[in-house]
C-alpha cells in the first residue's frame, strides 16, 4: 500500500473484567486487511492505568507484526508517570505516541505537570527517537471559543513537535477540508489522517458524536433514524456511509484513513474491501 495514503484502525483495550486474549481474532482479521498501524487507546477518562494499553500495543506490534502506536493522555498523569511509561514503551519497541490531554475523570487528581497536550508533546520530543502524533478537530474543540483559537492551539501543538495529525470523527468532509485550508494558512503543514467511524448503533453514535462535538449531517441522521430498529441493516448503510466518505477523501488527496473500529472487525473488513484497489492506486 502506498505510504501516500495510509489505512489504519483503533481499537480499545478490553475492560479490566475481560480478558486480552479476547481481542486476539480480532487482531488476526485486522491483519489481513493490512494496516500501516493499529492505534491502541487508553479507555475512558484518560486513566493512568497503561497496563492493559501496553500490553496489547505490544500484542500488535510483536506478536501479530502490525506497527503500533501508543495512546497516551496525560490530564491525570505526573511528570514521572509519563517517563515511566515512555521507557516502558521504548522496552517493548514501541516508538509511536499519540499525544493526548485527555478527558477529565471524575473524582481524579489533574495533572500539576501537563495542562494541555502540546505540554507532553514537548516531554515527548525531548526523549528523542519517538514518532509523535496528536489530536485535532475538524469542527473544533469543544472547550475552543472559535475555530480561529482552536487553529491556532493546535499550531503551537505542532510546533512543539508532532509528527502527523489524526482528526476527531467527522461525518461533513466539507468541514475536514475547509479545517486543512485554515491549517494550510496557519502554515501547518504535517500529515492530517482522517479519523472515521463507521455507525454501530444510533444511541452510541449520538453519545461519542455529543462528546466529540461531531455535527450529524441530515443524511446521515435520516440513515439513523430509518434503520435504529434493525442493526444489521443499520450497520450496512454506515458501512456504505463511510465509504462514500473514504472514496471522496481519497479522490481528494488525503494523507491517511484512520477507521475507529469500535473493536469491530467486520465493518473494517467491509471498508477495506471496497477502497483497498482505490488506495493502492493512490
Amino acid at each position: 500500500m502506498n505510504s501516500q495514503t495510509t489505512f489504519s484502525f483503533e481499537i480499545f483495550p478490553p475492560r479490566r473484567d475481560e480478558n486480552i486474549s479476547n481481542l486476539s481474532q480480532i487482531l488476526e482479521d485486522l491483519k489481513a486487511l493490512k494496516p500501516n498501524f493499529i492505534s491502541v487507546t487508553f479507555g475512558a477518562g484518560g486513566s493512568v492505568n497503561s497496563k492493559h494499553t501496553l500490553e496489547i500495543a505490544n500484542l500488535v506490534q510483536n506478536t501479530h507484526k502490525i506497527p503500533s502506536i501508543v495512546h497516551l493522555p496525560c490530564i491525570h498523569l505526573s511528570r514521572e508517570r509519563a517517563l515511566e511509561i515512555l521507557k516502558e514503551c521504548k522496552e517493548k519497541g514501541l516508538y509511536s505516541i499519540l499525544a493526548l490531554r485527555g478527558d477529565v475523570c471524575e473524582g481524579a487528581q489533574k495533572s500539576r505537570d501537563f495542562s494541555y497536550a502540546s505540554d507532553l508533546v514537548t516531554l515527548i520530543k525531548k526523549q528523542g527517537e519517538f514518532e509523535i502524533y496528536a489530536a485535532c478537530y475538524p469542527e473544533k474543540h469543544n472547550e475552543s471559543k472559535n475555530f480561529v483559537e482552536d487553529i491556532e492551539n493546535l499550531k503551537i501543538k505542532v510546533d512543539c513537535g508532532v509528527d502527523k495529525l489524526i482528526t476527531q470523527m467527522f461525518f461533513n468532509n466539507e468541514d475536514f477540508y475547509k479545517f486543512k485550508e485554515y491549517c494550510a494558512l496557519k502554515g501547518i503543514s504535517v500529515p492530517i489522517l482522517a479519523g472515521i467511524m463507521p455507525i454501530i448503533n444510533k444511541k452510541q453514535i449520538l453519545k461519542i458524536s455529543s462528546l466529540c462535538g461531531a455535527k450529524i449531517p441530515p443524511k446521515f441522521m435520516k440513515i439513523l433514524e430509518k434503520y435504529e430498529d434493525n442493526p444489521r441493516a443499520l450497520e450496512d448503510a454506515g458501512i456504505a456511509y463511510a465509504i462514500d466518505q473514504i472514496v471522496d477523501l481519497i479522490a481528494s488527496g488525503v494523507s491517511g484513513i484512520h477507521l475507529y473500529t469500535m473493536n469491530k472487525s467486520r465493518a473494517a473488513k467491509k471498508i477495506y474491501e471496497a477502497t483497498s484497489y482505490l488506495l493502492k492506486e493512490t
